[in-house]
């Protein structure tokens, strides 16, 4: 059974720009070639760095390559190859 698509009202009438739906389209293709890190908001971690310590805690944010650490002492944010798990 096909699905009805309801538009939402605020972009009906708007003229679409064609560059817009090309870089739309090559973001699409190319994202799941992109690099993202290994590990899922809630994941125990512990993240090392010598600049910022060591410091355990679980991931809250997660954007790329990037994870941010909720530790005791705050969110901390972090390059994922800086993460383990925690055993």
């Amino acid at each position: 059974m096909a699905k009805a698509v309801v538009r939402d009202p605020s972009s009906m009438g708007r003229p679409i720009s064609l560059t817009k739906v090309a870089a739309q389209t090559w973001n699409r293709l190319l994202k799941p070639f992109a690099p993202r890190s290994p590990y899922k908001i809630g994941d125990a971690v512990v993240a090392d760095d010598p600049f910022k310590g060591r410091r355990e805690g679980l991931v809250v944010f997660q954007q790329g390559t990037s994870v941010g650490v909720d530790t005791v002492q705050g969110v901390f944010f972090y390059d994922h190859r800086q993460i383990k798990q925690l055993d």
